[in-house]
């Protein structure tokens, strides 16, 4: 089967990581809107346009499922993308659900871009969870493009998450959500200055086993080879240079405790 996955950048690698573990006999193909990163801070309707152009792009390559790899396009698109596509539509949501389920009386503080922060999909989702009034929110904006540039260096990105966090007392905190697929490659770094009896979570497991009930409930449903493609806006890409990303990320999990999974 062939599976398309989206993103700005290279966010969206996080989820195709956890899709490779669960789903690996399936043919994914990758588009990364890497000409028009970062999506959280331009206008709605020109993060619209990207996500449908590139929705356009990836039907036509013979997708039969595609994944919203991004929290800021979900947020934004996936109503009009289920509207105009025939496929199944998987699209990302902040882990927040268990987070306040299992907040053990301690607050809730959820990392993410402005957009995502401000859409209506992410304020109803906490109108429906949040009765407690447990959860905090913090933009971190500039992470994406540190990710995209691949700066991962703690005495670059430390000062930053240092200063961000500088008005917030964490002693509050039980659960941090990484509300952007971006933010997962610095959990190893987040785990630098958090105090360790927070959770670092992300939605992207959970997205991925979406994935899984989807599909296999398309009587249509032929299993791949197991091969990747990678776009970038529309044009192939490197795909030695996307394996790198993807084996950098790999190392990154393996080294995260249990406890930040």
């Amino acid at each position: 089967m062939r599976i398309g996955f989206f993103d700005s950048g290279i966010g969206g690698l996080t989820v195709l990581y956890e899709a490779l573990r669960i789903l690996p006999h399936e043919d994914y193909l990758y588009y990364a809107d890497s000409t028009h990163v970062p999506y959280g801070n331009k206008p709605k309707d020109l993060v619209r346009r990207y996500v449908g152009e590139a929705a356009k792009f990836l039907v036509a390559k013979g997708i039969q499922a595609l994944v919203v790899s991004c929290n800021t396009a979900t947020s934004v698109a996936i109503n009009e993308l289920r509207n105009h596509c025939q496929i199944p539509i998987i699209g990302m949501e902040p882990a927040i659900k268990p987070a306040v389920k299992d907040h053990r009386d301690k607050r809730v503080l959820v990392f993410a871009t402005e957009m995502t922060l401000k859409e209506e999909k992410f304020q109803k989702l906490v109108s429906h969870v949040d009765d407690q009034r447990i959860i905090d929110y913090l933009p971190l904006q500039e992470l994406v493009m540190h990710a995209e540039n691949f700066v991962f260096d703690p005495e670059i990105i430390i000062p930053y998450l240092e200063k961000k966090l500088a008005s917030y007392d964490m002693s509050c905190y039980g659960t941090i959500v990484l509300g952007c697929t971006h933010f997962p490659y610095y959990k190893r770094t987040f785990r630098k200055i958090i105090p360790r009896h927070i959770k670092i979570i992300d939605g992207n497991l959970g997205t991925v086993r979406h994935l899984k009930r989807q599909i296999e409930a398309l009587a249509s449903r032929r299993t791949g080879k197991g091969m990747i493609e990678f776009y970038i806006s529309g044009q192939r890409a490197d795909d030695e240079l996307f394996i790198r990303y993807l084996q950098q990320y790999a190392e990154f999990e393996k080294e995260m405790p249990a406890q930040s999974q």
